[in-house]
């Protein structure tokens, strides 16, 4: 079924980026369950959504896009066993199978919550130990978080060709391998479960603060990562950092409705109109950090981070904030697991609790490190504190490298501002 007026190729563009953006891993799990080759399942999408872009500016768009593509796809998988030369009888069986199901697809009554248990199959297959943790996380970034190779890129810290042939090379090594499609066994589970919280982890940051494009949220990625957390808690419960990532995804989407004017214009932390935060959603993110607590092992990086997310939770206005607590938490994160990104938090916090001076001793050393080097939270704390300490020319010139850096035009729009304000307070 079809809307009755007809689209314009524009508009049919735009609704195929927004299925696309919104349901693609349902779809290429779908696809991958059926087809049970990763690359095969991404190439039929592709041709469904080719197909898509002919038809729908004359047909109009289907009341249920991401089922009408699947279904597309699939019919073209058939197609292609269907031509083969030599068609051995499990391909020709499946085909049937296949086609039946085609040929009574129901796409109003289509659920894509039907399909959820793919998705974390994809998850488990992408982050498969025959690849090592960089290639599984980029992989599952790419297939399950829908992020382009440059997003992957601005997560790793690293170039976009590098991405790239990692992506390239893992689905090559997948399906040498011969990957089944499926739920690893539970006792398959710890060697796959690092790499599956962290992919979640950062399809999150990236839904929280998009690193680019024209939104400072994906609401959508942030409310996709946080079901796949809540599944594999369900799944895992046993697992305090599966508890512990849930708690700090709950506790951070609270406060979703109130970093954004009805415009979309960021607002920071500390401008945040506070009845907004969805207090239901911070009990849930409370309740999820204590069910992680009651296991007993000890809080990991994400139930860390989630105990900071509590911090900001608790605090009734962002002065009463236990800017304190906050540095303690993030010194123990540091040693929990260290990283450039939590020095550099830890810092922001400490300006916070012990002033800008003391705070900017420790962005100098990680400039001089070249850790960060091109990641524009880096310049941002530092502008920041260098305006908090009244060197003006110092730390407009920081803003308006960090304003280069972004590639979120929110983002950049806000950092811009920033420095002109720093030249009309300062008079330059």
């Amino acid at each position: 079924m079809t809307d009755t007026v007809p689209h314009g190729p524009d508009t049919a563009r735009r609704v195929v980026e927004a299925v696309w953006r919104m349901d693609s891993a349902k779809i290429v799990a779908a696809l991958t369950r059926t087809v049970r080759d990763l690359d095969l399942a991404e190439d039929l999408a592709g041709q469904a959504l080719v197909e898509a872009l002919e038809q729908w500016p004359d047909t109009g768009v289907p009341r249920n896009p991401a089922a009408w593509l699947t279904a597309v796809a699939t019919r073209r998988a058939i197609d292609g066993w269907r031509r083969r030369d030599r068609l051995d009888e499990r391909y020709a069986t499946l085909a049937r199978e296949l086609r039946d199901d085609a040929a009574g697809f129901d796409t109003d009554a289509w659920d894509p919550d039907r399909i959820d248990d793919d998705v974390l199959r994809l998850m488990f297959v992408a982050c498969h130990p025959v690849l090592n943790r960089n290639a599984q996380v980029a992989l599952t970034l790419r297939v399950v978080g829908g992020l382009t190779s440059d997003e992957i890129a601005k997560a790793f810290l690293t170039r976009t060709t590098a991405v790239q042939q990692r992506i390239v090379r893992a689905k090559k090594t997948l399906t040498a391998a011969r990957v089944p499609f499926e739920v690893p066994a539970r006792e398959e589970f710890p060697e796959r479960l690092g790499a599956v919280l962290g992919v979640v982890y950062l399809i999150f940051n990236e839904g929280y603060a998009a690193s680019s494009g024209e939104e400072w949220i994906r609401k959508d990625l942030g409310d996709e990562a946080l079901r796949l957390g809540r599944v594999l808690a369900e799944l895992l419960p046993g697992e305090p950092e599966v508890h512990g990532l849930v708690a700090l995804m709950e506790l951070t989407a609270s406060r979703f409705a109130a970093r954004t004017t009805p415009s979309g214009e960021p607002v920071l932390l500390a401008d945040q109109d506070r009845t907004r935060w969805d207090r239901a959603q911070i009990n849930r993110g409370l309740a999820a950090l204590a069910r992680a607590d009651a296991i007993g092992r000890g809080r990991g990086p994400y139930g860390l981070q989630a105990a900071i997310a509590e911090c900001h939770s608790r605090a009734p206005t962002f002065e009463d904030t236990d800017w304190d607590r906050i540095v303690l938490l993030y010194d123990i994160l540091a040693r929990v697991a260290p990283s450039p990104v939590v020095d550099l938090n830890r810092a922001a916090a400490l300006s916070m609790a012990r002033g800008p001076a003391a705070a900017l001793e420790d962005i100098d050393r990680l400039v001089a490190s070249g850790a960060l080097a091109g990641y524009h939270l880096l310049p941002s704390v530092r502008g920041e504190l260098l305006r908090r300490l009244g060197r003006a020319v110092e730390a407009r010139g920081e803003l308006l490298e960090a304003a280069r850096l972004t590639g979120n035009e929110r983002e950049r729009s806000v950092l811009l501002a920033k420095a002109e304000e720093v030249r009309e307070s300062f008079g330059l």
